[in-house]
């Protein structure tokens, strides 16, 4: 849901029907190989502008997504913060120095995780340094779209790394650290989460909420152009494809022509001022993801781009409002535990 993905317009609608409007905050206002003085600051004043639209139109709950594995992690970390939004989340990478950018402030903190391992290392890390432990903790499984948190291979085999299994086994991690600090987590499944029956069938696990991004693209709300949003209501199961992409984790996206010629190893020369992820070496990336993932919100070049999806991606079948979809989700999910009682 990064890069001009979720934006202000979706996090509003989400957060006036209750629920917490996440604004993603890589690639807002900038521009792919952007001189690194311009970069910074675009970034910083576009995740401004997008929490102060926000603001000004809702007084529901508004958090910002974050990559740990930016390199001005900590510029917008610290922009979330003196915005006051309500809470931070951040994955694709350990963001053990969070609770630093956030010290004195209200800010809830929210780590992402694909393990009861990262869990326990963010948890003991946080604990060690700022006396703080996460105020919840998202679990996203493989059948997410966008950068996963798995290798290739392991997603490939499909082993025992259900969202289910992860749940369950972060849930102990947690149930430890609860004992010890007198403290609740709550915990939050991401990752493939469609319908009611996967959000009841998950509370009954024991999480207290879900986090869903595929379906809220095909939203009235959502900014991304019309094209973007009919590859979602057009896409069959044999259209999603995994790809290795700079920022070291494999990524589920959409089939296009620019996929294609990954596909077929093919490379394109990287233009870059200022290197955007850590991980990615300007010298031998075969692609710039932070100019494909902008292609995709560019009516006339989504056929050049990358388009991240989750795994059930195929069965949207129109685009809605984020009202009927969110009431569509709690009236599943309420029959469904109903049923289970």
């Amino acid at each position: 849901m990064g890069v001009r993905v979720s934006t202000a317009p979706l996090a509003i609608a989400v957060a006036n029907c209750g629920c917490g409007g996440t604004i993603a905050s890589v690639g807002l206002g900038s521009k792919a190989g952007e001189a690194e003085e311009n970069y910074i600051r675009s970034s910083r004043e576009g995740l401004e502008r997008e929490i102060r639209e926000a603001r000004s139109r809702t007084n529901g709950v508004i958090g910002i997504n974050i990559l740990a594995v930016l390199t001005n992690f900590e510029d917008l970390a610290r922009t979330g913060v003196r915005e006051n939004v309500d809470y931070i989340i951040s994955g694709a990478g350990l963001p053990l120095r969070l609770p630093e950018f956030a010290e004195g402030s209200s800010v809830k903190l929210i780590p992402v995780v694909s393990s009861s391992r990262v869990a326990r290392i963010i948890i003991k890390s946080w604990e060690k340094r700022y006396n703080r432990i996460p105020d919840a903790i998202i679990v996203e499984g493989p059948l997410a779209g966008g950068h996963l948190g798995f290798s290739l291979d392991e997603v490939m085999e499909k082993r025992k790394d259900s969202l289910e299994y992860i749940v369950s086994d972060v849930l102990e991690v947690v149930h430890e650290c609860e004992g010890r600090r007198k403290v609740a987590i709550p915990v939050i499944a991401a990752g493939g989460i469609f319908d009611g029956s996967d959000i009841a069938r998950f509370l009954k696990l024991g999480v207290q909420g879900v986090q869903i991004g595929t379906r809220f693209v095909a939203t009235d709300e959502c900014a991304v152009p019309p094209s973007f949003k009919q590859k979602y209501i057009d896409a069959r199961d044999e259209d999603l494809v995994l790809i290795q992409s700079p920022v070291g984790l494999p990524g589920r996206a959409i089939h296009t022509r620019f996929i294609d010629k990954l596909m077929q190893g093919k490379s394109e020369e990287i233009a870059c001022n200022y290197q955007c992820l850590k991980t990615c070496d300007v010298k031998t990336a075969p692609y710039c993801i932070a100019k494909a993932l902008l292609n995709a919100v560019d009516e006339n070049l989504i056929e050049d781009s990358v388009i991240f999806a989750g795994r059930n991606v195929s069965r949207i079948k129109e685009i809605v409002s984020v009202k009927e979809l969110i009431d569509s989700l709690v009236r599943e999910t309420i029959i469904c535990l109903k049923k289970a009682a």
